[in-house]
């Protein structure tokens, strides 16, 4: 049962995580193509957003897995067989709770370190791209706008690097607006300036307050261009990011860093150790939810859907224990309330589906008096 149980939920788990990478790949591509960036920088992205999604899909998938071979079983009456041969359903549970643990423990290698690993590369490469002037600002053909009031066009690249048939217009200043226009330019880079240096061309200026053009033409001139990379403005670190020994030991310096309360960095780390919880949890939830069900030739449709409906509830308190720890950091142990709540309703399940069912008495005619 342990084999098919990990067959199932490798299928369940790459099919999850293909539908959730295929809806964050399509944003994604837009983002970093639109803004010219290659595809080995999307393949990266991707790849290192990757960790999360698994986390995602690991309990919907452990929960499939369960579901679907225990309904199997049922349906080729192989739980009847056993359960005929003096096999509890408590004695069943066992290969369920391993494969539970097994996926626990690949949740809990996600959770405290490829997650955190993988979310700081990516803010670290992510802030790396942004500063990037040719991913931002060498797109032939195309009117671009890399910061509010500012528009910049290229006619044509050429092999060598120049800029062909320039065009720049900032419109940043209230009091006037300045348009360049030149034949041809060229990127200079000094340390973290970069500037553009444009030959052959001419300078409008048009004063907001009198509607006053002016004209100048160069030969060639610098232009400070630093201020229209987008650079990154967010804080150095996230709590997502940062070690769990740090969220536990160092509460309330990172709080502090990370602009959290220390509610919320608690439920960061907690959160880490009760979701491998949630995926023993989930397991044993839809097997023992069909183990209630017992051989019926309609099926166990009812069973199954009480399962879902078991799961969306533990979310329910999950998600209603959440605010409680963040306002105030002393109600920690309520992030462990959905898994204690779950273990609590699969012991309740099997307690009933370990409990022998009297057959229903149907009530015999009674004899007709002479």
């Amino acid at each position: 049962m342990l084999s098919q149980l990990m067959v199932l939920f490798g299928f369940s788990a790459l099919v999850l995580v293909l539908v959730y990478w295929v809806n964050r790949a399509v944003t994604l591509f837009g983002r970093l193509i639109a803004d010219g960036h290659s595809g080995g920088i999307f393949l990266e992205f991707t790849a290192l957003s990757l960790p999360a999604v698994v986390a995602i899909v690991l309990p919907m998938a452990g929960f499939a897995a369960s579901v679907y071979v225990t309904n199997r079983a049922s349906n080729d009456s192989e739980l009847t067989v056993v359960q005929a041969a003096g096999y509890s359903p408590w004695r069943l549970a066992r290969p369920v709770l391993a494969f539970g643990l097994i996926i626990g423990t690949m949740m809990a290698i996600l959770t405290h370190g490829l997650v955190p690993a993988s979310v700081a590369q990516l803010r670290e490469r992510e802030a790396e791209i942004s500063g990037s002037v040719s991913a931002r600002l060498l797109h032939e053909g195309t009117f671009l706008h890399p910061v509010s009031g500012v528009t910049f066009y290229i006619r044509d690249i050429t092999p060598e690097g120049e800029l062909q048939d320039v065009f720049l217009s900032d419109r940043r200043s209230p009091e006037r607006t300045v348009t360049y226009t030149a034949r041809a330019a060229y990127l200079l880079r000094d340390g973290d300036t970069t500037r553009l240096a444009m030959v052959s061309g001419m300078a409008q200026t048009l004063q907001e307050a009198t509607q006053t053009l002016s004209t100048t033409n160069f030969d060639d001139l610098t232009y400070d261009i630093s201020g229209m990379i987008t650079a990154d403005d967010r804080p150095g670190r996230r709590a997502r990011q940062i070690s769990t020994w740090e969220l536990l030991t160092r509460t309330e310096a990172v709080a502090e860093e990370v602009n959290d309360s220390p509610g919320e960095i608690l439920e960061e780390a907690h959160m880490r150790f009760e979701q491998p919880l949630l995926c023993v949890v989930a397991a044993l939830i839809g097997y023992a939810a069909l183990m209630t069900g017992g051989f019926s030739r309609f099926g166990v449709t009812k069973q199954i859907v009480g399962a879902i409906f078991l799961l969306v509830l533990l979310k329910i308190v999950e998600s209603a224990v959440a605010d409680p720890v963040r306002d105030r950091a002393a109600l920690w142990p309520l992030i462990y309330v959905p898994s204690l709540l779950g273990m609590t309703i699969t012991a309740g399940l099997l307690w009933r589906a370990a409990s022998p069912r009297r057959p229903r008495r149907i009530p015999q005619p009674q004899e007709q008096t002479a």
